[in-house]
């Protein structure tokens, strides 16, 4: 069934200060998994519906091994998302994707060991499928805004996703390059697989702004490098959250990614913990109210 499009947009604090949000409204939104980075921010873009997450709350006083990513994916379904971009910065592994490029994700690689990393669990068990594990409709989207917006873009990069805080050693860094990563990054797992478990369509731009420390000849990463080349990625992101949302065509066709979980439920109804299920109220709405 075709429908309208409610975006959620996950990205640095800076982000939602997007072109043309009108109604925008911060508001606080609980879920059973706690509480997320902050509060969402709701708003429309034209036709288009809006709900930005900061992901590391405003003022980044979140680091990657304390979000909780399952609470910001629950936040962002139970406002009513459709679809979620993501906009990450990242570290290059690759000479070609160099500071200042935008780098459209396909694949991943979870080298993540402190988070939590499934909704589901003893009592509702679920086997969701990542082989693919972002969204080609958005992403080819998200590449063709990139463009729009004038900036320097490459497509089909593998993320490793490291735990942090720290940086990699260059032990690792070059043992990531070995094993085929394009670029690396502290927050796309679980992320990307809690969407996937929420039935929302997922897509990821990561914004290059170093080296990492792979490359012998240059000063290894500092975060102030980071940051400087954050700010200067800020207005290029914005110009591409903008134009992706003019891209989104009238109404929204289904995604195969919409019903994931008709595949993924393993548990027998009857053996379904009621505690569990309760608290997957918004992750299983839709398998809810087909079932109901």
């Amino acid at each position: 069934m075709n429908g309208d499009w409610t975006i959620g947009i996950i990205g640095g604090s800076g982000l939602y200060a997007i072109e043309g949000l009108q109604d925008a409204e911060w508001r606080a939104v609980e879920t059973p998994w706690g509480m997320p980075s902050d509060q969402l921010l709701f708003g429309r873009v034209g036709r288009v519906n809006i709900v930005f997450l900061p992901r590391h709350g405003r003022g980044h006083v979140i680091p990657p091994s304390e979000l909780n990513a399952r609470a910001n994916i629950d936040a962002l379904k139970r406002s009513g998302c459709t679809d979620i971009l993501a906009i990450s910065s990242i570290g290059s592994l690759r000479e070609e994707l160099e500071p200042g490029r935008f780098v459209i994700v396909e694949q991943f690689i979870d080298r993540t060991v402190a988070r939590a990393s499934s909704f589901f669990g003893t009592g509702m068990v679920a086997h969701v499928s990542m082989a693919e594990p972002v969204c080609p409709r958005l992403s080819a989207l998200a590449a063709k805004a990139v463009r729009t917006a004038g900036g320097a873009m490459s497509e089909g990069a593998t993320y490793l996703a490291m735990e942090g805080p720290q940086f990699s050693s260059r032990a690792e860094s070059l043992l990531y390059r070995q094993w085929g990563a394009d670029v690396i990054g502290m927050t796309a797992m679980p992320e990307a697989k809690l969407a996937r478990e929420a039935e929302l369509p997922y897509a990821l731009i990561g914004m290059v702004t170093d080296y990492d420390c792979w490359r012998e000849s240059e000063a290894h990463v500092e975060v102030s490098e980071v940051i400087a080349q954050m700010h200067a990625n800020g207005d290029l992101a914005r110009r591409t959250v903008a134009a992706f949302l003019a891209s989104l065509p009238p109404e929204r066709a289904p995604s195969p990614i919409d019903t994931v979980l008709d595949a993924a439920l393993i548990t027998d109804p009857a053996r379904r913990n009621p505690a569990m299920l309760a608290k997957l109220d918004a992750v299983m709405t839709r398998v809810n109210g087909a079932r109901g």
